[in-house]
């Protein structure tokens, strides 16, 4: 995908916040301290891990973490090194065919359900890797050429959203295989709610008439193109949302009343998928002396009422939805909310370290029905397929086939979850999955038509 950065200025006089990787201001030296700090933060996650953790790979959807490591450098390599430095040569030719992962326009790829059988590089093959890609980075941007900064820049700022993006892939992936083996080491740290109630549950109003969406590249530095170009939208009635997502003692109501065997509730091709699967609850719940239990990145724990329910299909949400009398939201429903309410986005994130979402406190000071967690905790499924806004133009060459070739047969999500990163949050972010992808922390937060 093509990202944007807005403004690179070589003069500025303050380093980049490392949670947003740009500003309207950038050098070299602020540069390379997000470069660096994005990439120690990929290193931090395998500081529990040993080469055999690294090769895990529980499902075709899911990669092995050391291949994320691999990938992400393989990133730089081709799409900065490359296009930058003058009579390039590979650090190893294979490693073209390997780690790409999708970019037909750069050759062969590797098959995806396939990469844990790829024993070479091993881990520290990996690493050494990392570190080449590193150093050759570091030279080039003492080197580049004023001519070349701006697309320089814009490169290595894209390729560090990129690999924050494979950070919670890391995250996520990894937890796929925990149900496999109890004996796998946890990532991350318990929770620390410990709260025994949720918040009620209450909705907040919002207008409908033509409104505005996508990033507004006046305001916000770095965006991936996706969110671009922004538009006008046209919603025809008043709506509202929940003001914080479906918990699991709700959702628990749901597989108690038989949810999951009542065909109405169920979209045709999602009720098709809970038959061929024998699909019963949340994906890694399970109950132990009658009581519900969810693994987690920090071992397996008791389920939390009050926290936000995670794990779930598009088909999930929209059955509890249905169950619930109520429906998802629009994905600009959802983003015209976000934008009316929330500056900046706070929330749970993967800074935390605490990869599980955790229940909702209430915001004494709101005077409304306030929307908590819209940001981090889950990522919440919308109603939306995943397609280009109008006037949308990927950018040319393989690069521009980060986004665009995916806008088909998948659902958009929004608000970031406790995997995400936290300078990744913004109301025109736009995630997206398949309808029975839910290995990803994605929840449910309801929305109706107001009264």
């Amino acid at each position: 995908m093509s990202s944007l950065l807005h403004k690179a200025v070589k003069d500025s006089v303050k380093p980049v916040e490392i949670n947003e990787l740009s500003s309207e201001r950038i050098n070299r030296t602020n540069l390379k301290t997000a470069y660096q700090q994005v990439r120690q933060d990929t290193e931090q996650l395998i500081v529990n891990l040993g080469a055999e953790d690294q090769n895990l790979q529980p499902m075709p959807e899911a990669s092995p973490i050391k291949w994320h490591r691999a990938h992400t450098s393989w990133f730089f390599e081709t799409f900065v090194l490359n296009r930058l430095k003058t009579d390039w040569r590979w650090f190893q030719p294979e490693y073209c065919e390997l780690f790409n992962s999708y970019y037909n326009g750069i050759g062969r790829q590797h098959p995806r359900a396939m990469r844990a059988l790829a024993s070479r590089p091993d881990q520290a093959g990996v690493t050494r890797y990392r570190r080449q890609v590193d150093q050759a980075i570091f030279q080039l941007l003492d080197s580049i050429e004023e001519s070349h900064w701006p697309e320089c820049c814009r490169l290595i700022v894209l390729g560090l959203n990129h690999e924050q993006q494979h950070q919670e892939l890391m995250l996520t992936d990894f937890k796929a295989s925990l149900p496999m083996n109890p004996l796998a080491p946890s990532l991350g740290q318990t929770s620390e709610s410990g709260k025994t109630e949720a918040v009620p549950l209450q909705w907040r109003e919002f207008d409908g008439g033509l409104v505005e969406i996508g990033v507004d590249p006046d305001q916000q530095a770095f965006f991936f193109d996706n969110e671009t170009p922004r538009h006008k939208v046209y919603l025809n009635r008043r709506y509202a949302l929940a003001n914080r997502p479906v918990t699991c003692g709700e959702y628990q109501t749901f597989i108690e009343d038989g949810g999951y065997h009542q065909a109405s509730l169920w979209l045709a091709d999602g009720w098709a998928w809970v038959q061929e699967n024998g699909i019963k609850q949340p994906l890694y719940w399970l109950q132990q002396e009658g009581l519900w239990h969810q693994y987690t990145l920090a071992g397996l724990h008791p389920v939390d009422p009050a926290a936000p329910v995670c794990h779930l299909s598009f088909y999930e949400a929209c059955a509890y939805a249905e169950w619930s009398g109520a429906r998802l939201p629009e994905e600009a429903e959802w983003e015209h909310a976000a934008a009316s309410t929330v500056n900046p986005a706070e929330g749970h994130f993967a800074d935390q370290q605490r990869y599980h979402p955790e229940a909702a406190q209430i915001l004494h000071t709101a005077v409304e029905p306030h929307l908590l967690q819209l940001f981090g905790s889950v990522w919440e499924w919308t109603r939306s397929s995943y397609a280009p806004y109008p006037g949308f133009r990927a950018a040319r060459g393989a690069i521009g086939e980060y986004n665009g070739k995916f806008m088909a047969n998948q659902m958009v999500l929004r608000g970031g979850s406790c995997a995400t990163p936290r300078g990744h949050a913004r109301a025109s972010y736009r995630n997206f999955f398949y309808p029975v992808d839910r290995w990803q922390f994605s929840g449910v937060r309801l929305a109706r038509d107001a009264e």
